[in-house]
């Protein structure tokens, strides 16, 4: 019987520690906070989408950094073993729209409550409240913790579920990369990632608050397109949010860090500029004789009519009868092409994930065995990995801290 230590207490490292004690290890686990879970206490707007369950093709094509990276851990712990694992342990599901599988409760307590009683079934030792301050290596291997309060817990194998650098007040704050390179590992640049934009245009402050469904979107860098997608999308004070936005953030981040880019919002996706003109001109018909101001209730948010009205450049109080053809199809055009210019993203402390982290290519994928050190495995978002919105972290989260769990017993 072997002794594993894991550090971290969020859902990779729970994984991890469940399936090292499965496979008969004594496991003690670390965490620095009060209680497990913090980060995950707050996905999902606090009601946790804990995976998708989609086909594996479009698991694997929601992943966008290091995609082949992951193929022996899903597959290992695929979304489907995941939600048996989780019936399993007394967790009931539902699954929403786009596949989005989430506690029948809508509460996320409700996850961290049967990894905790999962924890406790399997005899894991969990040590809240406590720091790790360093990892001690003999011989090229692990060989014990060094505790902030200067305890020296000697181990055979140990496991880095630390997390990212996202969400700060979770106790995300970036020790498994200091962990990493102390043990000769490569960090990849890391940045914020599935985060809201800023944006330079004063006007969408007047529009903070308004959501927009079934809107599509292009991210542009000078004429080439970075990204498009259709959905929904968040007005703020400071810019856009919304998932639209948020998993786009995790294409363009790096570019962002050189150049602002363009944002341009389809407001009518689901029809042609010929039928949305066809649409105006019917419009226009009906209400030949009002301000143009007043004209457009039934084609827009009332919150968004003073911000096309100025855009359009069309007096406010021109008739519609007076409106030019040109002014029509530009009016047109602006609602097929609203742009704003989006000059950078809101910090990690809005993030909801890190983007970046230790160099998979000194991580075996089948194991998450560091190729540096033996017995030191890696597990969840310390990685250089992630994934756009719709319960994909998680499942990184959760395969890998199966692989590297499940592993700990075998060296």
């Amino acid at each position: 019987m072997g002794k594993t230590v894991v550090i971290g207490g969020g859902a990779a490292g729970m994984m991890a520690a469940i399936f090292a004690a499965r496979n008969g290890n004594q496991v003690e686990l670390f965490e620095k906070n009060e209680k497990l879970g913090k980060k995950i206490y707050i996905t999902g707007k606090g009601r946790c989408n804990l995976t998708n369950s989609c086909d594996m093709e479009e698991l694997l094509d929601s992943v966008v950094t290091n995609k082949k990276f992951l193929y022996s851990s899903f597959y290992g712990f695929t979304n489907e073993e995941t939600m048996e694992f989780f019936s399993e342990i007394g967790l009931k599901m539902k699954t929403e729209r786009g596949n989005r599988v989430f506690p029948e409760s809508d509460h996320s307590s409700d996850v961290i409550r049967v990894l905790g009683d999962e924890l406790k079934r399997q005899g894991v030792q969990v040590h809240l409240n406590t720091k790790v301050q360093q990892i001690g290596t003999k011989d090229g291997a692990f060989a014990c913790l060094y505790l902030a309060d200067g305890t020296e817990v000697q181990a055979d194998t140990c496991i880095i579920a630390t997390g990212g650098n996202s969400y700060q007040t979770t106790g995300s704050t970036g020790d498994g990369y200091r962990f990493a390179k102390t043990l000769g590992h490569t960090v990849t640049s890391i940045r914020p990632a599935l985060v809201p934009m800023e944006t330079k245009e004063a006007f969408v402050k007047d529009l903070q608050g308004l959501s927009l469904k079934n809107t599509a979107i292009t991210i542009l860098d000078g004429s080439k397109v970075l990204y498009e997608d259709f959905g929904e999308m968040l007005f703020t004070h400071y810019g856009v949010s919304g998932p639209m936005i948020l998993s786009a953030s995790s294409f363009v981040g790096k570019i962002l860090e050189e150049r602002p880019l363009r944002l341009r919002i389809d407001l009518k996706p689901a029809l042609s500029f010929e039928q949305l003109d066809a649409r105006l001109l019917r419009d226009f018909e009906e209400n030949k004789n009002k301000q143009f101001k007043n004209a457009l209730a039934r084609l827009l948010p009332a919150k968004m009519i003073p911000v096309a009205v100025e855009q359009s450049r069309i007096h406010p109080e021109k008739k519609i009868h007076e409106i030019t053809r040109e002014e029509r199809l530009a009016f047109a055009a602006l609602l097929k092409g609203l742009e704003l210019t989006i000059t950078g993203l809101r910090d990690f402390n809005e993030a909801i994930i890190t983007q970046g982290g230790v160099n998979v290519r000194e991580i075996n994928p089948a194991t998450m065995e560091s190729r540096l050190v033996k017995h030191v495995h890696f597990a969840g978002e310390v990685l250089d990995l992630d994934a756009v919105t719709g319960g994909f972290n998680l499942q990184i989260a959760w395969s890998t801290g199966n692989a590297a769990g499940s592993c700990a017993s075998e060296e």
